[in-house]
């Protein structure tokens, strides 16, 4: 795997993990295999991410608009969302990597929210790696839950005050938003956060996205000047 230099390694990296079906469908297979194969795709990322130092790792992987999807295919992501949480938890606590839900809660059943609780707990203590995991996500609702916090709390609105309330509070803004199977648009996702963020897509459905594809993007990153409104 190619060497980065790691003053060109993005503290903060977004996916919007795109093409799971489309892959499926392209190859003969059922969409839930799809599925199943764009999760073997984020365990080889998360490992590359640790590799490369990055620390922080944010995962759009079932937007609030995803429920509209078909009753089986909704009940396959769950369940393979709680399969991949009971599996993955124990290691990714070994490994010193944190867990983290942002999004709604309303939505997900008992034993959705039960796995999904138990691998927050479990992962509580680790500082090499942040995982966020965007499920019942949506970058509108999030902006006006925290609107709703403010008033609520009474307090003067201002640019910190708003980010105190983001279910993303306390993460830095992604430096990198990766977006998969060549779609150029953002989905609703992390609205407000992506503000100055580089993007970068590629054609690649998420299930063929590897760790090369990875080292593609964060050297592409690496090659460009962020200004953030500035001169440079």
């Amino acid at each position: 795997m190619k060497e980065i230099p790691s003053e060109h390694i993005p503290e903060h990296i977004a996916i919007i993990m795109d093409g799971n079906g489309r892959w499926a469908e392209a190859n003969g297979m059922d969409r839930s295999q799809g599925h199943i194969e764009g999760a073997k795709s984020v365990k080889k990322i998360v490992e590359r991410c640790v590799e490369l130092g990055v620390k922080y790792l944010t995962l759009y992987s079932f937007s609030t608009e995803n429920w509209s999807r078909p009753e089986d295919e909704v009940d396959a992501l769950m369940q393979l969302l709680m399969d991949q949480l009971a599996a993955e938890a124990p290691a990714l606590a070994e490994q010193g990597i944190c867990l983290k839900h942002y999004g709604g809660r309303d939505n997900f059943s008992k034993d959705v929210l039960g796995a999904l609780d138990k691998a927050i707990s479990l992962t509580a203590g680790g500082t090499v790696l942040t995982i966020g995991l965007a499920l019942d996500y949506s970058g509108r609702s999030e902006l006006i839950h925290a609107m709703n916090c403010l008033v609520e709390d009474g307090v003067e609105i201002t640019q910190e005050s708003l980010e105190e309330r983001l279910y993303t509070s306390g993460m830095p803004d992604p430096d990198l938003l990766i977006r998969t199977a060549g779609e150029y648009r953002v989905s609703n996702f992390l609205l407000w956060q992506i503000a100055y963020s580089e993007i970068y897509v590629s054609d690649l459905c998420w299930p063929e996205f590897d760790m090369e594809s990875l080292d593609k993007a964060v050297v592409d990153y690496a090659s460009r000047t962020r200004k953030f409104g500035t001169v440079k």
